[in-house]
């Protein structure tokens, strides 16, 4: 209906005029029709960023650090594990005198709860700790075969502080030992769901096999098309020694009766390299006694001459005369050059005066 004005007396009264309506007024709603649609449009094409709106929980820092003495295999093996690890804390070098248990305030003062520890020794030995800060268990790993992420062959690549899958080989689940070093690498090794610094991106997996009483780690690319893995690194094998009750120490859980020490490693390579040498010695001996022995003289065999036909008596002659010298033809050359030399010495000096 249209609007109508009422008098205050009573009655209705003319309809009240419509305001007129300009171009430019019409234009505007259009407008404001399109910014909205664009805006739809925009909305709709646009990537959720890495942001997670969901809750922290899982509060586990992880704390990578090294003793003194390491080489630059080992400085960056370290470093690789921090750039896959959004959820560790980094610390200077320890030193070497210090003992192990100073490691759990270190942890304690960096707010960590898990702890990657590299020692060091003879600037050739590598040995990983993995400890539960501060009660415990440890594992004490000798560190061989290590790649790095910076070498040509290893391919692959992800994205930085994705969350990783954890493949565990199936041997894991048979025995104690391996079950608790499974659900130890599981709490190390996992990113926390939410975490500030991770991304909501799952594109690599580590793989974790048993093989020669050795644990492989391996880090794979999981290609989007195919889901085929592609190596990324580091990788690295861990030849457990022992696991310990507490952390850094404690009475001992479990000790690997196929671990062998690198030093004693050493020692059979040097005296198996030891024993060859002595052996060619005494080959060369033995050949030396038996050129110094006498040569035994066998009897005369009287068959060995069955077949040997005599030959004629030559007449022996008596030289009476000596022989001539036979001519050196080289010497008289250089005799008849020298004679020749000297003529054209004396030419030329006579036509100088």
């Amino acid at each position: 209906m249209a609007a109508t004005k009422r008098k205050r007396r009573g009655g209705f009264a003319v309809q009240a005029k419509k305001p007129k309506r300009n171009e430019k007024d019409a234009k505007q709603p259009a407008k404001l029709r399109d910014m909205t649609e664009e805006a739809e449009e925009e909305e709709r094409d646009r990537i959720p960023g890495p942001v997670c709106k969901g809750k922290w929980k899982n509060k586990e820092r992880i704390l990578i650090f090294s003793s003194r003495g390491i080489n630059f295999r080992t400085r960056h093996l370290m470093q690789d594990l921090r750039m896959l690890m959004p959820h560790s804390k980094a610390d200077t070098k320890m030193d070497r005198k210090d003992k192990l248990f100073v490691i759990n305030e270190v942890c304690e003062m960096k707010n960590c709860n898990k702890c990657i520890y590299f020692e060091a020794k003879k600037k050739q030995d590598l040995y990983m700790w993995l400890s539960n800060s501060p009660h415990g268990p440890s594992a004490k790993f000798l560190v061989q075969n290590i790649h790095t992420l910076a070498e040509l062959k290893l391919t692959g690549n992800c994205l930085k502080g994705s969350r990783p899958l954890l493949s565990f080989d199936p041997a894991f689940d048979e025995s104690p030992h391996y079950t608790l070093l499974k659900e130890l690498l599981i709490q190390i090794f996992s990113t926390p769901r939410y975490h500030p610094k991770s991304q909501p991106f799952v594109d690599h997996v580590f793989t974790f096999t048993i093989l020669d009483n050795r644990i492989w780690f391996r880090n794979f690319q999981i290609i989007e098309e195919d889901a085929a893995l592609v190596e990324i690194g580091p990788r690295f094998v861990l030849n457990l020694i022992k696991i310990f009750q507490g952390s850094f120490g404690g009475p001992t859980l479990y000790e690997n009766p196929h671990y062998q020490s690198p030093n004693m490693h050493r020692r059979i390579v040097r005296t198996i390299t030891a024993a060859k040498y002595k052996e060619k010695q005494q080959v060369k001996d033995a050949q030396k006694m038996k050129k110094k022995e006498p040569k035994t003289i066998l009897p005369h065999d009287p068959t060995a001459d069955v077949f040997v036909t005599p030959a004629e008596e030559k007449p022996i002659e008596i030289q009476w005369v000596k022989p001539e010298p036979k001519v050196d033809l080289k010497a008289r050359k250089k005799r008849i050059y020298k004679r020749q030399r000297k003529m054209k010495q004396k030419m030329n000096s006579g036509n100088a005066k």
